[in-house]
């Protein structure tokens, strides 16, 4: 499905030299939207071109460590001038830990909260500060996960589940703060996907795999594509009713 209006925004994807993040660029530069591609891969702007030539859209591509605050600041300056003020955001830097909680010394779990909070909040607040400041409407799109609402099984990973968890409740603060300017944030919670980073996983724990796969309803774990029409839905103004909800997008996983 087109959405029309998202035709010549432009929309920042942290995360978006790979994996997830990269697909969802994707989806968007495909609905005819300007990208800005944020990412501590040092390919990241020739991962842009090729993505803009693609799709006949401007892109551009930031090195940028979504933990740095002024960074940041210096990336969105960048992307102002080159493709305009962004509209839309989609958060999906992260990463994660699976260790068991009394194994866990003090800098992995700062690490992993660092990325995958202070990393999500930092970008939001700089992205609404531009689009406040243009008198702009805005669409933040933080990616979240279905740990945020359960605790998987077999693996242990509670730094990552702490983590998302929090993105959650960030999601509702600031739509609630940010509505009545106009900037609506939503987060999509997906379960088990096959991004680059767990095919590498699933493939060196096939038996791993497996139980994930046989808890899904649907029988399958997604595919990238899954949360395509989700995003360019929650980004459009088509959803312009719709925020401060996670979305849980898992093939009926958290169902059981």
């Amino acid at each position: 499905m087109k959405f029309e209006d998202l035709q010549g925004r432009t929309a920042v994807v942290t995360g978006g030299g790979r994996g997830l993040g990269y697909s969802l660029a994707e989806a968007l530069a495909g609905q005819g939207a300007n990208v800005a591609l944020l990412d501590v891969l040092p390919d990241v702007d020739a991962t842009a071109v090729a993505l803009g030539e693609r799709f006949g859209v401007q892109a551009v591509g930031i090195h940028t460590d979504v933990t740095d605050p002024e960074q940041i600041s210096a990336a969105f300056d960048r992307i102002g001038a080159a493709v305009g003020t962004p509209q839309i955001l989609l958060t999906a830097a992260g990463i994660t830990l699976l260790e068991a909680a009394v194994d866990i010394d003090p800098a992995q779990w700062r690490r992993v909260q660092s990325i995958n909070v202070d990393g999500t909040f930092f970008v939001a607040q700089e992205f609404a500060r531009r689009v406040l400041a243009e008198g702009l409407a805005g669409s933040a799109i933080l990616v979240s996960s279905m740990s945020a609402k359960i605790v998987n099984v077999p693996q242990q990973q509670t730094a990552y589940n702490t983590s998302k968890a929090a993105v959650d409740h960030l999601t509702k603060s600031l739509a609630v703060e940010w509505a009545a300017a106009g900037i609506r944030v939503n987060a999509i919670s997906p379960g088990y996907f096959l991004s680059d980073m767990t095919k590498q996983f699933t493939e060196s724990n096939p038996e791993l795999a497996a139980e994930w796969t046989s808890r899904i309803p649907i029988g399958r774990m997604g595919d990238p594509s899954d949360l395509h029409g989700l995003v360019a839905y929650l980004a459009s103004d088509a959803s312009s009713y719709l925020t401060a909800q996670s979305i849980v997008i898992d093939g009926g996983y958290t169902a059981l």
